[in-house]
């Protein structure tokens, strides 16, 4: 395949960057920018700062940090965020441990540019080290303020959270938000064919496992999100 010539399988997949604009030191999909920057702005209209912590993520990025986890190097941990002993576990057991807060490497939404993780920087001092974390986010933690006021306002700018209930695949994660109309444009455009194709050139740990129990993967970790 001709590498300088991107295709859109390429983009879903996390291999190209071409349907990318910088922005605040982040990427995001060129066609969400001016949504993102008025959700944003009326966030600070609200007394919010606003700020992303995490956007895009290619492929090799997130093969890292599928890597990292799946040999031990770091943690992984379980909903109640303790860590899991991966020792203990199979190669297929490891990979849906792993799944509950990281994406599998081709899969996840932080490829298509349209999802980002976003904190109100205001919230915190500025030596705070963020977690990502269920804690941080629901009643008494620095940002459950802002968690309240995007359940109610995310939708005006065409935003929703993939991850907003816990539906047996990825656990909930509030900090996630992502475009509505552009994320579900590119996401149509995967499946489990281009998935495996993808996987199956690569260097992921557990790649046989996750190969071999693929369709059950696709269906409980790609495919099972809330809807807008």
């Amino acid at each position: 395949m001709d590498i300088t010539k991107p295709t859109p399988i390429m983009c879903i997949t996390g291999q190209s960057d071409t349907h990318l604009t910088d922005i605040q030191n982040h990427r995001l999909h060129s066609a969400i920018i001016s949504d993102f920057l008025a959700l944003q702005s009326a966030a600070q209209k609200a007394g919010f700062e606003l700020t992303i912590a995490s956007s895009f993520r290619d492929f090799k990025r997130q093969s890292i940090i599928w890597n990292n986890k799946f040999l031990g190097i770091r943690p992984v941990y379980n909903k109640q965020q303790k860590v899991v002993d991966l020792t203990k576990l199979n190669d297929v057991d490891k990979c849906i441990a792993i799944m509950l807060y990281s994406a599998l490497p081709g899969a996840s939404r932080h490829h298509l540019g349209t999802d980002l993780d976003v904190f109100d920087k205001a919230a915190v001092s500025d030596d705070y080290k963020l977690q990502l974390t269920p804690d941080e986010y629901l009643q008494g933690g620095p940002f459950a303020p802002l968690s309240n006021w995007l359940d109610t306002n995310l939708d005006k700018f065409g935003f929703y959270r993939p991850y907003q209930h816990d539906l047996g695949g990825v656990a909930p994660e509030l900090w996630h938000i992502s475009h509505i109309k552009q994320s579900q444009l590119l996401v149509n455009k995967l499946s489990e064919q281009v998935l495996y194709e993808c996987i199956k050139n690569s260097e992921l740990q557990g790649k046989q496992a996750i190969l071999d129990n693929l369709p059950a993967i696709y269906t409980r970790f790609v495919t099972n999100v809330s809807p807008p």
